[in-house]
């Protein structure tokens, strides 16, 4: 169904030592919901998004969620002296995917966020924008049902951030779920809910 619940994060604390990052709050998120976590610099949305990835764990708290999952970072995911096809190769073997596959869904992605021109480059030879879009392609190649992304348009001109916003309208209306985190959120109607991170505490906003 469109509308099952995909991932849940309840009461998640979180502490460096003394500095205490998380403290509470709750998200739900379904299929076909794009989901903004908002924050200044520093507020700790980097450290949820890595907790609902699996990568940290957190001192107390409940995350559960069910599906093939993708993880867009900030810090690029990214080997100077490979091409951007042998990223893709490397990243589909990962994700257990046939050659058929990764080629097909590479060349969809790089269409879709038009750098297909680039597609034999090695990273080094890439501007800052293009290595973005290749960071978040390969979170996205495997078809995931949950996508996370942190702050996946740092670098994105403004044509390339329109492209962002068709695909993940697409992407949830084939029943993905999206949840994204940012300093600054734009074009608010296009999301279902959106959450904001004040003193390590979550609560969503209205609209």
């Amino acid at each position: 169904m469109i509308n099952r619940l995909v991932i849940s994060v309840e009461n998640v604390r979180k502490s460096y030592g003394k500095k205490v990052v998380l403290q509470g709050g709750k998200i739900e998120a379904k299929k076909g919901e794009l989901i903004c976590i908002v924050g200044e610099n520093g507020s700790g949305k980097s450290t949820l998004l890595k907790i609902i990835a699996g990568f940290l764990k957190p001192d107390h708290g409940l995350i559960s969620r069910i599906g093939k999952m993708g993880y867009c970072p900030q810090q690029y995911l990214l080997y100077n002296y490979l091409t951007v096809e042998e990223h893709f190769q490397l990243f589909g073997a990962a994700y257990g995917m046939s050659r058929t596959s990764i080629s097909t869904n590479s060349k969809e992605l790089m269409e879709i966020f038009a750098f297909e021109d680039y597609y034999n480059f090695k990273i080094h030879q890439l501007s800052g924008g293009t290595r973005q879009k290749l960071n978040l392609s390969l979170s996205l190649l495997h078809d995931p049902i949950l996508l996370l992304l942190d702050e996946p348009y740092a670098g994105f001109d403004y044509e390339t951030y329109k492209e962002f916003l068709k695909y993940a309208n697409l992407a949830v209306s084939r029943g993905k779920c999206i949840i994204m985190v940012s300093h600054l959120v734009y074009d608010k109607h296009h999301f279902s809910s959106i959450y904001k991170l004040n003193r390590g505490i979550i609560h969503e906003e209205t609209k």
